[in-house]
């Protein structure tokens, strides 16, 4: 008999190599090199897209865009995160942690998908029909051009698309699926990328829209090769406490449009729901007169979101402060402290700090500078900010407020919800003095900030 060949692969990167290594020689991670036996059967072949035009070059203005085929699905906030909807022949990589709402978000867009004469097939690796029809029921998904199928061989699954000829396929999960022709496990390196691979071709040859849904590590990341983001269109990712009610779909990745748009929904016992109004939703139920709480507006995309961040300064009992913080970079917040013990003279070397955005949203825009200092400053004097007031900036090191951009519609928003007051930076005064309904205020410095804040 003879011997079976192995190689070893990368988990992180795909890297392969004959031999094994403790440290990757390509991404340099460690302990990521896995075992597989290499098959006699190659399943590296070259497949064109469309045999009919292969080795042909075409010309830029013979070529016709794809732009104008986008399918609608009905869900504005999914829309906006894929640059106004489906585009034909598409593959689309959804991920997320377990429970956040992924497989509910692609059963929904059937129905609509569906309404529209467009024939749908959902292929799961994780639950049977049943469970999926269940699933359905809940959501009141009864479109008759949705077919199922509870399915983990690929090859079984590459002949039900050539049969049914689907508009849209649903794969989830790609971890669930394997190739006969590779003899390692299903949700190996080998195995995802080739099954990605397939669909790939399958879809952008036969012109079908595909979805597939990617498990994630205990860190947050896509699981598999770092190749599986590099052969997708769109890579879209769920973020959001499982404990709380509100998700943020954010595009990482996107060949047909821009990266920096969210949509956010809340998770409702019919499923996921649109926020059309984010700032608003955001910002129910804070508390008016409280000492360390400030408003400050983020630039998400296109589309300006109000959160509040809120800072408790409590005299510590050790040696040591601490330092927390919550939605916002860690290493931010602690360069802002030492701008306000240098610039302003608030000395907090014998206090806790801890900072938080309220409702659990991760934001990293350097805008929130001014108002972690605003909130940090409020709660070391204790003293309240006027709850009806705003402010962004960016802070430097030596305690200048720099310019940000959109300054018009963060206050543009903000005067839209009834704030009276809007703190921005000096440089941008001459770009929103024209706005009514809102006194606008500018600032150059932390110190003239505080003053005008607390």
């Amino acid at each position: 008999m003879a011997k079976l060949k192995s190689k070893y692969v990368c988990g992180e990167c795909g890297y392969e190599t004959g031999r094994w290594f403790g440290k990757c020689p390509s991404c340099g991670m460690f302990n990521t090199m896995n075992e597989e036996i290499v098959s006699k059967s190659s399943v590296y072949s070259a497949v064109s897209y469309n045999q009919s035009i292969l080795g042909k070059p075409l010309s830029l203005e013979n070529i016709q865009p794809i732009d104008n085929n986008r399918v609608k699905t009905n869900m504005g906030e999914l829309d906006r995160v894929l640059s106004g909807g489906i585009v034909q022949g598409s593959l689309t990589l959804v991920g997320g942690d377990p429970g956040i709402g992924k497989s509910t978000l692609l059963i929904q867009i059937c129905q609509y998908i569906g309404e529209q004469g467009k024939k749908i097939l959902y292929i799961s690796g994780e639950e049977s029909v049943q469970q999926i029809k269940l699933r359905a029921s809940r959501l009141n998904i009864t479109t008759k051009n949705l077919l199922l199928l509870s399915e983990t061989n690929m090859n079984i699954v590459v002949n039900t698309i050539n049969e049914v000829l689907p508009d849209l396929l649903i794969v989830d999960s790609i971890q669930t699926m394997f190739l006969d022709e590779i003899a390692s496990a299903p949700g190996s390196v080998t195995q995802v990328r080739e099954c990605t691979s397939k669909l790939m071709h399958l879809g952008k040859g036969k012109n079908i829209s595909v979805f597939i849904v990617g498990h994630v590590t205990k860190d947050g990341a896509l699981a598999g090769p770092r190749v599986l983001e590099h052969i997708v269109d769109t890579v879209l990712y769920f973020e959001g406490e499982r404990r709380a009610s509100y998700r943020i779909l954010r595009s990482v990745k996107n060949r047909f449009g821009s990266t920096n748009e969210i949509g956010v929904f809340e998770m409702k016992k019919e499923g996921l729901v649109e926020i059309k109004n984010p700032s608003e939703y955001m910002l129910s139920g804070r508390p008016l007169n409280v000492s360390g709480s400030a408003i400050t507006c983020s630039i998400e995309g296109t589309r300006p979101i109000l959160v509040e961040v809120q800072s408790l300064i409590t005299y510590t009992n050790f040696g040591m402060p601490r330092r927390m913080a919550a939605g916002v970079d860690y290493n931010r917040v602690i360069l802002l402290i030492a701008v306000l013990e240098k610039r302003v003279g608030i000395n907090l070397g014998n206090y806790d700090s801890y900072v938080n955005l309220a409702g659990g949203i991760k934001i990293v825009e350097p805008s929130l500078d001014a108002a972690v200092v605003s909130a940090i400053a409020s709660s070391y004097k204790n003293k309240s900010i006027n709850p009806f007031t705003i402010v962004f900036g960016e802070i430097g090191l030596t305690g200048e407020i720099r310019a940000v951009a959109m300054s018009e519609k963060r206050v543009l928003e903000a005067a839209k919800l009834g704030f009276k007051v809007c703190i921005v930076p000096k440089e941008n005064l001459k770009e929103v003095q024209n706005i009514n309904n809102i006194n606008i205020i500018g600032v150059s410095t932390v110190a003239e900030l505080l003053d005008v804040v607390v």
